[in-house]
């Protein structure tokens, strides 16, 4: 079956939803939002702390804010990047405001803001410490009540479309590659139908899944990546892996680990051993309230030095009546499994949480493939360098779905459908044999990649871990030509491509910057001898 829509929408995250109600809200345009589970499932859904934008003009600036990007990316972030995002934050919170979506207010009326890792300022808006789930909230009623767009849940999307599938020999080095759509998995025939259409967003979030523990929901496979690297797309910074520093330790809950917001330390949690003593006086002048890399760090250094496999935070020198108010859903998480937060430290270790990298895009979102935009932690904007600073990766997905349904709004007559385009084969079946050794194969690739590509690297973990990720590879790529695509062998194969991708670029940056340390090249302001790590 082919289908045409003008817009075709993969992911319904924050930056999906906002791009659909973006362009919904100009002209008569057919929209199609598919997301490969449900709206409730997206990974804005999981964040708790808040969204940052300067607020409060008596004490914070776009100037601070642009500062405190820069310094939390290691200098990486592209300065051009950072002034769009920081100057259209509060247009931003205005949309998601308009939309429907709530944020905490003090007595006087004000946001009630907080301070997280890395601010200068309080400047981030929250709702409780569930900001995720509220946007997520208020965009999906939005978007379920607009009549121009169409939601498609679970629909799976296997590949986008470009010359590659006319015949047409498409490499690295060719000029011009055009998206002309997805074929994508409908869950009801099994079949893999046609979605043509003359823009393509890609929405589909993170990575985190490719982690044998992370803060991601078990759909963050990286498919949309994975989808615009085989198409020959450029994808850039993908070594830049943002460990949490703060994940609930709960060995039988790891997947996805429970995340501690950032919230929590900018509120006063301490970070201390189990046994009560403080160790980020060690690390860096801001305490607990440093950047997240230096904290994910500080904290592997102490947990291998004294054997843990946690540390802890402690807020219990709090008021208790505040704290559960402040953060209700952490204190239910936490007493459910036998923690008064208000009384008992909180065990924490860190934890695989944000893709910096992804789909290179300019300005307007746009991919280096022509009529396709990417937007949210899929796209390699530049704004987060070599660390995202805390709280800054809704807004950031708000503001470019905003330039990115402008642009595409302002060229969308430049093209038409390309009909020309063939169905998908899916002629093929799957023993059960198969299956488990995909399921089996998932596990793999997540111990490879924590073993291998964690906080802390080298040369030779990196090398190992590519080696077995090429016969993953290999062994993966043999099965999908043979078999009908399920959504199961298609995360698989997107997972292997993350994990390459990963790997080969922290191999490729022979420093240690940002999320990126090795020991093969340790930075100087650490100083920290091998035998350490």
């Amino acid at each position: 079956m082919t289908k045409h829509y003008d817009f075709l929408i993969i992911g319904g995250g924050v930056a999906g939803m906002s791009f659909a109600l973006k362009v919904a809200e100009q002209g008569n345009y057919s929209i199609a939002l598919c997301c490969k589970t449900t709206l409730e499932e997206a990974n804005t859904a999981k964040a708790q702390g808040g969204i940052a934008s300067v607020t409060n003009l008596k004490v914070d600036d776009f100037e601070k804010h642009i500062h405190d990007t820069m310094v939390a990316g290691d200098y990486l972030s592209d300065p051009a990047a950072v002034n769009q995002v920081v100057r259209n934050a509060p247009q931003g919170i205005r949309d998601l405001l308009r939309w429907g979506v709530n944020f905490d207010k003090n007595e006087q009326g004000d946001f009630d803001l907080h301070r997280e890792g890395g601010h200068s300022e309080f400047r981030i808006l929250h709702h409780a410490d569930d900001t995720g789930a509220e946007i997520q909230r208020g965009l999906m009623e939005a978007v379920r009540q607009h009549p121009k767009i169409e939601v498609l849940e679970n629909h799976f999307a296997i590949e986008i479309i470009t010359q590659h599938h006319l015949g047409v020999r498409v490499t690295r080095r060719t000029p011009d590659i055009e998206c002309y759509g997805a074929y994508i998995l409908n869950p009801r025939t099994h079949r893999i139908d046609t979605y043509l259409s003359r823009i393509t967003l890609i929405a589909t979030g993170g990575t985190g899944a490719v982690y044998a523990t992370t803060t991601n929901p078990e759909i963050a496979t990286g498919d949309g990546i994975a989808m615009v690297y085989r198409a020959k797309g450029q994808v850039k910074d993908m070594e830049f892996v943002q460990f949490h520093p703060t994940a609930l330790f709960n060995p039988s809950e790891t997947h996805p680990a429970y995340l501690i917001t950032e919230a929590m330390r900018g509120y006063g949690g301490i970070l201390r051993l189990p046994n009560g003593e403080e160790f980020m006086q060690k690390y860096d002048p801001r305490l607990s309230l440093a950047p997240r890399d230096i904290v994910a760090r500080a904290i592997d250094k102490e947990m291998k030095i004294h054997g843990l496999d946690h540390v802890c935070l402690d807020v219990t020198h709090k008021n208790a009546e505040e704290t559960k108010h402040h953060f209700p859903n952490i204190y239910a998480k936490c007493m459910s499994i036998g923690i008064d937060i208000t009384k008992d430290y909180i065990p924490v270790a860190p934890c695989a949480h944000y893709m910096c990298g992804g789909i290179k895009v300019d300005l307007d979102g746009q991919s280096s493939i022509k009529r396709l935009y990417a937007v949210g932690e899929c796209s390699c904007t530049g704004l987060h360098g070599g660390n995202r600073l805390a709280s800054n990766s809704l807004i950031e997905a708000v503001v470019y779905a905003d330039a990115a349904a402008k642009h595409s709004l302002a060229h969308i007559d430049d093209y038409t459908f390309n009909d020309k385009v063939p169905s998908w084969n899916d002629e093929g079946t799957m023993s059960n044999e198969e299956k488990v050794l995909i399921s089996q194969d998932v596990k793999e690739v997540g111990q490879i990649m924590s073993t291998y590509v964690g906080i802390v690297r080298s040369d030779l973990r990196l090398r190992r871990a590519w080696e077995r990720l090429d016969l993953l590879f290999e062994e993966t790529e043999d099965l999908f030509k043979r078999v009908r695509p399920t959504k199961d062998i298609c995360e698989l194969r997107n997972m292997i491509n993350i994990g390459y991708l990963i790997t080969r670029q922290a191999l490729e940056r022979k420093e240690s910057r940002g999320l990126h340390f090795t020991i093969d090249y340790p930075h100087k302001d650490l100083g920290m001898p091998k035998e350490v790590w």
